[in-house]
């Protein structure tokens, strides 16, 4: 799909090496400060391009935003890992390059993203979050997430606490 300057497309194998930059520079902007500083450079160094050609091979949907033909962001989707809640889809990840952030890119990448899953017949859709980053946790309800649980996860040495935003089927974008 093209929206003037910028396209959302599924990434290609091509697209290893911008999803690893992209990934890099939005977890280092998004997370300096919330996740302990070395932990968070392990975390980002686990996601080179050979991890992205791995997971783009092993069938991984993979949604990227164009600005300008320049990957500028990528948004992970699929089956909902969160079994217990009434929804079938999932965003796992939705990034944006920090120097594009702000500019509704976002926006446009989770629409396309939420379109993606309701072809793919995954109704509704389920979002976990940082609970400190408030940032996301805006954009998500900005765009109507009901927040429906929290959980807490383990990164290292550090429990993080998470939000689970929740949008129904009969929601339409």
């Amino acid at each position: 799909m093209s929206i003037g300057l910028t396209a959302l497309r599924p990434a290609l194998h091509d697209d290893a090496e911008a999803l690893a930059t992209i990934h890099e520079d939005a977890w280092r902007s998004t997370y300096r400060g919330i996740i302990d500083g070395l932990e968070l450079e392990r975390m980002i160094s686990r996601r080179g391009p050979k991890w992205w050609r791995t997971a783009l091979s092993r069938g991984v949907q993979i949604q990227i935003l164009e600005v300008a033909g320049i990957p500028a962001g990528y948004a992970t989707w699929g089956r909902s890992r969160m079994r217990e809640l009434p929804f079938e889809g999932e965003i796992y990840e939705l990034y944006v390059r920090p120097d594009h952030q702000g500019l509704g890119f976002g926006s446009e990448l989770f629409t396309a993203t939420r379109a993606a899953l309701a072809r793919a017949r995954l109704d509704g859709l389920a979002i976990r979050v940082l609970k400190d980053n408030d940032e996301a946790v805006r954009f998500y309800q900005r765009r109507g997430g009901q927040v429906l649980m929290t959980s807490r996860e383990r990164v290292a040495q550090t429990t993080l606490d998470l939000t689970v935003f929740g949008w129904f089927a009969e929601e339409r974008f």
